[in-house]
C-alpha cells in the first residue's frame, strides 16, 4: 500500500535530493518566473487561478490582480487558504526504457493566506510592482501615467502572505545523451510555429 503522505509538512519534498530550501534560490526564481498558479479550494471544490504575480520582498507575499469583481474574489473572501505554484521546464530526457523518461524541472510552492488589499496606497504600490516586473523599462509618469484612483474602483489586488515555502528542481550534466528542449509538435513530429497572438 502506498505511503501516507499527508500526515507530512507542507513543505516535505518526497525526493529529498530535489528539495531546495534555500531562501535565496527561492527568492530568485520567483523573481524570473512569469507566470504562476494560485490554488484555493470552497466545499470541497478546488479553484485555480493562472495569472501574471510579483513577489513582494518587503511584505514576504505573492501579489496578483484580476477584475474588481468575479470567481477568484468570491472564493477568496469565503476561503482564503491557499497555495501558490511557479514552475520552469527545462531540457526532455530519453531513455532505454519508458518509465525512465524523465525531464529537467525547477519550481517553488508556497502556502499561506490570501486577503484582498483594500487601503488605496497599498493597492497602488503593489500594482506598481506588478508593472516594475514586466515592464522593467518604462517609467511611470514619463512613459505613461500611473494609476489612478478611478482606475483601482475596477480592479481587486490580492496578496497571499506566505507562511512556508519550498522549492525543488531537477538538473543532469549537460552532455546527458539525447536531451533536448521541448518544441509542440503535430502527430508526425513536426514542429509547429511558435504561437501567436489571434
Amino acid at each position: 500500500m502506498p505511503r501516507n503522505y499527508t500526515n507530512h509538512p507542507l513543505t516535505h519534498v518526497r525526493r529529498r535530493d530535489r528539495a531546495v530550501h534555500d531562501d535565496t534560490w527561492i527568492t530568485a526564481f520567483l523573481h524570473r518566473t512569469s507566470m504562476g498558479v494560485l490554488a484555493l479550494s470552497l466545499d470541497g471544490q478546488p479553484f485555480v487561478n493562472s495569472n501574471l504575480f510579483v513577489y513582494d520582498e518587503k511584505a514576504h507575499t505573492i501579489i496578483l490582480h484580476t477584475a474588481r469583481e468575479g470567481r477568484l474574489r468570491s472564493v477568496v473572501e469565503q476561503s482564503p487558504r491557499a497555495c501558490f505554484s511557479v514552475s520552469e521546464m527545462g531540457r526532455l530526457l530519453p531513455a532505454a526504457e519508458a518509465l525512465e523518461f524523465s525531464v529537467e524541472y525547477a519550481g517553488v510552492s508556497a502556502f499561506g493566506t490570501v486577503k484582498i488589499i483594500e487601503d488605496e496606497r497599498e493597492s497602488t504600490r503593489l500594482l506598481q510592482l506588478l508593472l516594475d516586473k514586466y515592464f522593467p523599462h518604462l517609467k511611470p509618469g514619463k512613459d505613461y501615467r500611473p494609476v489612478i484612483p478611478e482606475e483601482l474602483k475596477r480592479t481587486a489586488v490580492y496578496a497571499m502572505y506566505i507562511e512556508e515555502w519550498v522549492g525543488k528542481k531537477k538538473e543532469v550534466e549537460d552532455d546527458f545523451p539525447g536531451a533536448f528542449l521541448y518544441q509542440a509538435s503535430d502527430r508526425n513530429g513536426n514542429g509547429n510555429e511558435q504561437w501567436q497572438w489571434q
